[in-house]
């Protein structure tokens, strides 16, 4: 009998997902114990939750880092998160290396606050070591150039995760708001096999309905939704998947991170679109993927939008003119509770209300994106 993926991972025990080796010489919580989850009353809710996010392993799907300086470490120092993947320069070869050495600098620089991530186990070492690691990645495929051959040179310097395109097309296939809906190129294809075969995670956040399709079907590993949501609840959004790419990518390992920014999340940020709305997305995509492949993304700075310095001029008028009609962008584009470094805790208290176990509040918190390290890139 052929048994989905996404079926078959709910009858292992997460001992199975996570080495033995590991679960024990680790006394951080990885959410093993799913016999034992449970819901937090609402009488010590509040100092329940907390608790168990302080404990949790939380990593944020995309960090935008330009520009960090202290005040992004001293968000991160607030955050609670024991890793995020950050999104570097991708225009062409030379500004992709150059992002890299600048954040392998950052990091070499910063040993007691961060860790180079490049494996899972990076990861488990920063929640044990109380640091933060970085995984480096970018949102765009354009510094490939024309050359396969990049790729290896990419990995080499740190590249761990590509986002096959953003809004427009590009070499690999077109991007989400793309007049045509083309799909993955032959080299796209190419791209993705050799992503494969090094151990780089695909993304297809920003791709059309059709490179999305195709780089699900077209992957080896499961592909990730990286930062997105669901179209059911907002639809007609060039940036939500459908049912059936929620489904798909879940069959194959993936993992769907919900995207913080308000304007995504419904049509009213600034008012009918609340913390709850951003919620109930989580909610969907748990419904349609199942809990082991759904997890949290900012899609921002790590201290905010506000706190980073966005204005109505300085962000959203210029967006006006970089993003078709079709992308609905709002002001303010933020929800004020996920518009701070505590967003995921704020999350974590809604999903404990909702009735979410423990045990599954520490899947989405980090150890879905964690499962899928483990299965997708090279130790």
């Amino acid at each position: 009998m052929h048994i989905k993926r996404r079926k078959f991972v709910k009858l292992l025990p997460l001992g199975a997902l996570l080495p033995g080796q590991l679960l024990s010489q680790s006394s951080i919580s990885l959410g093993t114990d799913t016999t034992a989850s449970r819901s937090f009353t609402a009488e010590g809710a509040a100092n329940g939750i907390d608790e168990l996010y302080e404990k949790s392993i939380v990593i944020d799907g995309l960090v935008i880092s330009r520009g960090w300086d202290e005040d992004s470490f001293a968000a991160l120092a607030k955050s609670g998160y024991t890793g995020f993947n950050t999104s570097l320069a991708s225009r062409n070869l030379s500004s992709a290396m150059k992002s890299l050495a600048e954040w392998r600098q950052r990091i070499d620089e910063n040993p007691d606050r961060l860790i180079y991530a490049t494996t899972a186990d990076d990861f488990v070492r920063a929640k044990k070591e109380g640091k933060v690691a970085v995984m480096l990645g970018f949102q765009n495929a354009t510094m490939i150039e024309k050359s396969i051959d990049n790729l290896d040179t990419l990995y080499a310097a740190g590249t761990r995760w590509i986002q096959l395109t953003y809004n427009e097309r590009n070499l690999l296939g077109d991007g989400c708001t793309e007049r045509t809906n083309a799909g993955l190129s032959d080299f796209g294809i190419e791209a993705v096999e050799r992503m494969n075969e090094l151990g780089i995670i695909v993304d297809l956040s920003h791709c059309g309905r059709q490179t999305t399709d195709d780089g699900i079907k077209f992957s080896k590993t499961g592909a990730t939704l990286n930062h997105t949501m669901c179209e059911s609840l907002y639809k007609n959004h060039p940036r939500s998947k459908t049912d059936a790419q929620i489904r798909a990518m879940a069959d194959k390992g993936g993992v769907m991170g919900i995207i913080c920014l308000g304007y995504m999340i419904g049509p009213d940020p600034g008012g009918k679109t609340t913390l709850e709305t951003y919620v109930d997305h989580i909610d969907y995509a748990v419904k349609i993927a199942g809990i082991e492949h759904v997890g949290l993304a900012a899609d921002f700075a790590i201290q905010g939008l506000e706190a980073d310095g966005a204005t109505r001029e300085n962000w959203y008028v210029p967006r006006l003119t970089r993003f078709k009609p079709s992308y609905q962008v709002r002001w303010p584009p933020w929800i004020p509770e996920l518009d701070t470094p505590e967003r995921f805790l704020h999350v974590a208290r809604v999903l404990d209300k909702r009735g979410y176990s423990t045990g599954d509040i520490e899947k989405i918190l980090g150890q879905n994106w964690l499962r899928y390290m483990r299965e997708t890139l090279k130790p």
